[in-house]
């Protein structure tokens, strides 16, 4: 059966018999589950959990700082080379990573609200690379377009080459010499950051490869402050710990296990029964597997993002504090909440961050608390530990109880409502029928008009958005859920459901996206492009 008949469905929720019938054992795995991907088991012998520290990505230093007449004038530059690396991620064996600078994550770069920055990226790798500041408020010539490569400086790729293996194969996408930017060996990316603090992050974007290329480390954090958070009594230096949250498979030599089409990678796509996503078997924080992390009894602001292609995480610590509550949330993908959330757990689809205070001062010296993951089973039900010590010092920090002014969109002043219905179906991974054509337009909204887009399901789908930020406003005409507080930049979209949000778009003209965060669907053409004018 080809791609375009494997839900000849037509988009409707199937149950197992009927997913049976059509011969597809993923999507029996997927009905069954009720979540997405299929598990790629390692062949390395995996360690027992808990035995290597938490690393912390290092923090980029500019290359240059200049000054201007006023802060929004004022730009750091920094330089990334993007190049392959041996790194002992299982201990005694190397894996070769693609990586941004040398190592998995990538470094963490930190800007300042209103100071623009600036990253140069040089392609040392063998294959065509973009980059996409998750979350960035940024101009369409920086946001990373799927076909605004840098091709490899060692000059092995040709524009022919490199359209070629992305429109090729059963899972390439319809595209022309005219939807192709190219950049000889680096390119220089701006991003004026004209944006709340948040935590963002940046990755490869490539069309048809993304799943690859964040599969093999392209990915790393990028930390947004400014003065109302500053001014915030919350953690901070040491004590203010992003932590990515990736999952991963391994060849029995220790090198990075994908389930590619063509190990060439001439051809886009994964093996037929990993349509649905790919699922590792080993869960890395910070590129490291179950990590143990030693903390004081004080107040930790923990930034966790889920940098898994495809899987869903629902967080708890074990044991549960006294009392429950065990996260206190302040903070979402695009910034501080306006008042905390507490939660026992947090359900955590691909792409998404949710900024907590964990007070581990409610735990007893020398306690052992997991971070567990209750959607996982064997390996992948442990994510990480947290040591508790033995002393009691002073916090000196506290979450107040307003955190942040955030400003509420009206969604019954919206000017438009648009549509776009998110299905797998006849015509494969679809939004609105259509597969991805870069230069083919989905929506045409207009700078400073707020909008309401609704979307809508029949599989499981993270929505991201770029350039701008969305409030929800209802799933399947009921209130948010417990995890859409705040401003958002991608939704966890469930089977068989409706998710209205609110946006609008500012300050940028231009072609930007809308996909799927689940980067095997994304790779097979569940984008789109959406134009601000």
């Amino acid at each position: 059966m080809k791609r375009r008949a494997f839900l000849g469905a037509g988009g409707a929720v199937l149950g197992v018999g009927a997913a049976a019938a059509l011969g597809r054992p993923w999507l029996v795995e997927y009905v069954r589950e009720g979540r997405p991907g299929k598990l790629l088991r390692s062949a390395a012998e995996l360690p027992k959990p808990y035995q290597v520290p938490l690393p912390v990505p290092p923090v980029l230093r500019p290359k240059a700082t200049g000054a201007g007449g006023s802060a929004a004038s004022t730009t750091d530059t920094y330089e990334i080379t993007q190049r392959a690396a041996d790194l002992e991620i299982l201990p005694g064996l190397k894996t070769r990573a693609w990586t941004y600078g040398g190592s998995f994550p990538g470094p963490t770069i930190v800007s300042q609200s209103g100071r623009r920055t600036v990253v140069k990226h040089r392609n040392e790798l063998d294959q065509p690379v973009v980059v996409h500041l998750h979350g960035g408020h940024t101009p369409a010539a920086s946001d990373g377009y799927p076909t605004s490569l840098i091709l490899p400086a060692s000059g092995a790729y040709d524009q022919q080459r490199a359209m070629s293996d992305m429109a090729g194969g059963e899972h390439g996408m319809s595209m022309d010499h005219g939807a192709m930017d190219l950049a000889e060996g680096s390119r220089t990316y701006t991003y004026p950051l004209d944006q709340r603090a948040a935590t963002l992050w940046y990755h490869d974007h490539r069309m048809g490869y993304t799943g690859t290329s964040v599969w093999m480390g392209l990915a790393g954090f990028h930390l947004v402050h400014d003065d109302e958070e500053e001014r915030l009594p919350l953690p901070r230096a040491e004590r203010d710990l992003p932590l990515m949250i990736a999952d991963r498979s391994f060849a029995a030599d220790g090198s990075f296990q994908y389930p590619s089409l063509d190990r060439e990678l001439h051809t886009p796509g994964v093996t037929e029964s990993y349509m649905n996503g790919v699922l590792g078997d080993v869960v890395l924080v910070n590129g490291a597997p179950w990590p143990v992390h030693g903390v004081e009894r004080l107040r930790y602001r923990l930034r966790l993002l889920n940098a898994s292609n495809a899987r869903l995480y629902k967080l708890e610590l074990d044991p549960q504090p006294e009392g429950g509550d065990a996260f206190v949330q302040i903070g979402s993908d695009g910034g501080l909440l306006a008042r905390p959330v507490r939660h026992d757990s947090l359900e955590i689809a691909p792409a998404e961050r949710f900024d907590v205070v964990v007070d581990f001062s409610r735990y007893r010296p020398g306690t052992k608390v997991r971070l567990v993951n209750r959607f996982g089973d064997g390996s992948t039900a442990e994510v990480m530990r947290f040591d508790v010590g033995s002393g009691s010092p002073k916090d000196g920090t506290t979450v107040p109880d307003r955190l942040a002014d955030v400003a509420r969109l009206d969604p019954h002043r919206a000017a438009v409502t648009r549509d776009f219905h998110f299905r797998g179906s006849s015509d494969g991974w679809t939004i609105n029928g259509e597969e991805f054509r870069p230069g083919r337009a989905l929506a045409r909204p207009r700078l400073g008009q707020t909008e309401v887009w609704r979307f809508t399901t029949n599989f499981h789908h993270p929505v991201h958005l770029h350039l701008d930020h969305f409030q929800v406003v209802s799933r399947n005409n009921r209130a948010p859920g417990a995890f859409d507080h705040g401003w958002k930049d991608t939704v966890d979209l469930r089977p068989a459901e409706a998710v209205e949000v609110v946006t609008r778009f500012t300050d940028y003209p231009g072609t930007f996206m809308i996909h799927c965060h689940n980067l095997e669907h994304e790779d097979m053409a569940m984008m789109g492009d959406f134009v601000t004018e």
